[in-house]
C-alpha cells in the first residue's frame, strides 16, 4: 500500500495511506490530537481525576496533586504507529516525574527511513531528545527497554486481537485506524479484551466517538463518557473501567 510523509494543520508530521485516504494521526493536527486525547484526557485525567479539565491543566498543578498510587503507570498503546504518542508520553513522565511503563502493540511497524522523515522532535521543541525518539523504533520487540529512567517501552509485533492480558494496565490508548476503513478493531470482542486488560478503575481514551463504539464498550462493561473531541473533531470517548 502506498504511503505518504504528509504535514497536518498545526505543522507535525503524519502518513498518509492514499489508497484508504486514512492518517496515522488527524490531518487538523496530529501533536495537538496526541495531546488532547491521550494526554490530557488519559494521562492527565488518571493522575489527576479531579482536575479541572475546561481549564489548561499546569504540569506543576498535576504533578502537585500526585499520589503514590500514580507514581508507577502502566500504559498499552493500541496502534504504536509513529511513536508519537509514546514520545510525548516519555517527555510528559520525566516533566510529571513518574515512572511509565509503556507497552506498545503494532501489527505493522512502520519503516526506519519512514521514522527519519518525521518532524515531532522539532515540532515539540524537543530536538535534543530526537535520539530517544529514534531509539524507541530502534530497540528490538518482545523485550523491555528503560529508554529514560522514567520510561520502559516493550513493543509487541502481533495483531490486536491477539492481546490475552488481565488486568495489567492503568491506561490504555486506543489509536487504531478508524473503522470506516478497518471496522474490524471496534467491535465487542476487541473491547472485552481491553476491559479484562484494564485494571480496575483504569481508563481508555480514542479519538472516536462513533456511536457503535460507545455502545460496544457499554456491552462490555466499561462506563464511557462523550468529551469535548481535539482540533477537527466535535467529540471523543473515555471509558472507564469500575470494578
Amino acid at each position: 500500500m502506498k504511503r505518504e510523509i504528509v504535514i497536518t494543520a498545526d505543522g507535525s508530521s503524519t502518513i498518509h495511506l492514499p489508497d484508504w485516504d486514512e492518517q496515522y494521526h488527524s490531518k487538523h493536527g496530529a501533536i495537538q490530537e496526541a495531546y488532547h486525547v491521550f494526554i490530557k484526557h488519559g494521562l492527565h485525567y488518571f493522575c489527576d481525576p479531579e482536575g479541572n479539565e475546561e481549564s489548561q491543566q499546569k504540569t506543576n498543578d498535576i504533578t502537585s496533586n500526585l499520589v503514590e498510587k500514580t507514581h508507577n503507570i502502566s500504559i498499552l498503546e493500541i496502534g504504536f504507529g509513529t511513536g508519537l504518542n509514546a514520545f510525548i508520553t516519555l517527555l510528559e513522565a520525566e516533566k510529571l516525574k513518574i515512572l511509565v511503563n509503556y507497552f506498545g502493540v503494532e501489527g505493522y511497524p512502520v519503516l526506519m527511513d519512514e521514522i527519519t522523515q518525521l518532524n515531532y522532535s522539532k515540532e515539540l521543541n524537543a530536538k535534543v531528545k530526537t535520539s530517544l525518539f529514534n531509539e524507541l523504533h530502534e530497540v528490538s520487540w518482545e523485550i523491555s527497554h528503560e529508554i529514560t529512567s522514567h520510561f520502559s517501552l516493550t513493543k509487541q509485533n502481533k495483531f490486536f486481537s491477539e492481546i490475552e492480558e488481565e488486568d495489567s494496565y492503568n491506561i490504555i490508548y486506543f489509536d487504531a485506524f478508524g473503522a470506516r476503513v478497518q471496522p474490524e478493531l471496534w467491535t465487542e470482542s476487541i473491547f472485552k479484551k481491553m476491559y479484562g486488560a484494564l485494571k480496575t478503575k483504569g481508563v481508555l481514551v480514542t479519538y472516536s466517538a462513533k456511536g457503535s463504539v460507545r455502545r460496544a464498550m457499554e456491552t462490555v462493561g466499561f462506563k464511557v463518557e462523550r468529551l469535548p473531541g481535539p482540533p477537527g473533531k466535535r467529540e471523543m470517548l473515555r471509558a472507564s473501567k469500575e470494578a
